[in-house]
């Protein structure tokens, strides 16, 4: 069974900061992911980073922040966990609409009791799992998983690499879900991505739109890769317009 595509498929951007958030909005995005150090997959955004950006906005609704303590895999520890719902009710006191967060157990399973006490620190706003679904062994059954733990959506490749190689198990999660979490398609998408995406009946649409800067400023021997990343607008307004096309 394959799922009738969206007529007008939600895109969500992940961004750093304030000046990804203005650009994101300004050019038609649904809603933002805030994050930090989207090299490595993505931080817990600061405190003051999240509080600027609900400034810039004045609406934290379509505002959802990443939490993610550390780099590395989706298994944590009691302090590790203890930092997350700390943050989460932290950020769910700023006035976000969402928080996003994943973890396993060291057997490769959804971690319930960590995913329940974090569902339990969001206080009503929407709980996102992210793309720790795709090292599962049996994503279809973590949907099952989510759904009982009150996950509003996932954001998942279909376990592939790029989510346009997975576009079949994307169609098969929309499947499972049945309506009752949403499946958002994200991993390495690019515009030309969007339209097979929305064939597959995805839920909604999530990338980075990402550009290097131009500063040509040197960081040093202690500062990383020279140039920083910044959200390109041409990308996220062709990525807005190829999903509501």
């Amino acid at each position: 069974m394959t799922p009738a595509p969206s007529p007008a498929l939600p895109v969500e951007i992940a961004v750093q900061g304030p000046a990804g958030a203005r650009i994101a909005f300004a050019e038609g995005a649904d809603r933002i992911e805030l994050c930090q150090a989207l090299d490595v997959g993505g931080l817990t955004p600061s405190a003051g980073t999240v509080e600027c950006v609900l400034a810039e906005l004045g609406d934290g609704h379509a505002v959802a922040p990443l939490v993610r303590p550390r780099g590395g895999g989706f298994v944590y520890d009691d302090d590790e966990s203890a930092v997350v719902a700390a943050d989460i009710r932290h950020l769910v006191s700023l006035g976000v609409g969402a928080v996003v967060v994943g973890c396993l157990t060291a057997a490769g399973t959804i971690d319930r009791t960590r995913l329940a006490e974090w569902t339990d620190a969001a206080a009503g706003a929407d709980v996102v799992f992210h793309r720790a679904i795709d090292t599962v062994a049996d994503p279809a059954a973590a949907i099952d998983v989510l759904i009982e733990c009150g996950v509003a959506r996932v954001l998942t490749s279909g376990g592939a690499g790029r989510s346009i190689d997975g576009t079949s198990v994307l169609a098969e999660l929309v499947v499972r879900a049945g309506g009752r979490l949403q499946i958002m398609a994200g991993g390495g998408v690019r515009v030309v991505d969007i339209a097979a995406l929305r064939a597959a009946g995805v839920d909604a649409v999530h990338l980075s739109a990402r550009a290097r800067s131009g500063d040509r400023s040197p960081s040093g021997p202690g500062g990383g890769a020279d140039g920083h990343d910044v959200t390109d607008p041409a990308i996220v307004r062709a990525a807005v317009a190829a999903a509501r096309a």
